[in-house]
C-alpha cells in the first residue's frame, strides 16, 4: 500500500490497516509474554514496556507512539494527524517486521 500513489483513499486505508496492524501486534506480545516468559501484561502500554524489557522489540519509544497514534485515531482524526501518521509509515512498518521476525524465530 505504501507503494501506491498517494491519495485520500490510499492514505486512509493505510490509516486503517495501521490499526488493524498495531491491535494485532499488541495483543500478539501479550500473549507471547504470557506464553513464553510467565510475564503477565493488560494494556497496550503495559505489554509493549514488557516486551523491550524481555527483549522482544528493540525500541519501546516507536511502539509506545504507535500506541498514541492508535488512541488518537479512535478519538480525534484531522487531516494533519492523518499526513503526520502516514509519513511514519515506513518506520513503524520496520518494527512491526522486526517483531514478527523475533516471533517467528521464537517459534521454530
Amino acid at each position: 500500500m505504501l507503494r501506491e500513489e498517494k491519495t485520500t483513499i490510499v492514505r486512509d486505508a493505510a490509516l486503517k490497516r495501521f490499526e488493524f496492524v498495531f491491535d494485532l501486534s499488541w495483543k500478539t506480545m501479550r500473549a507471547h509474554l504470557k506464553e513464553q516468559k510467565g510475564v503477565d501484561c493488560v494494556s497496550p502500554k503495559d505489554c509493549i514496556k514488557a516486551a523491550y524489557r524481555q527483549g522482544l522489540i528493540e525500541y519501546d519509544t516507536i511502539w509506545l507512539q504507535m500506541c498514541d497514534f492508535r488512541n488518537e485515531i479512535a478519538h480525534a482524526y484531522g487531516e494533519e494527524f492523518a499526513e503526520k501518521l502516514y509519513r511514519g509509515f515506513p518506520e513503524i512498518l520496520a518494527a512491526c517486521r522486526k517483531l514478527a521476525k523475533i516471533l517467528q524465530i521464537d517459534a521454530e
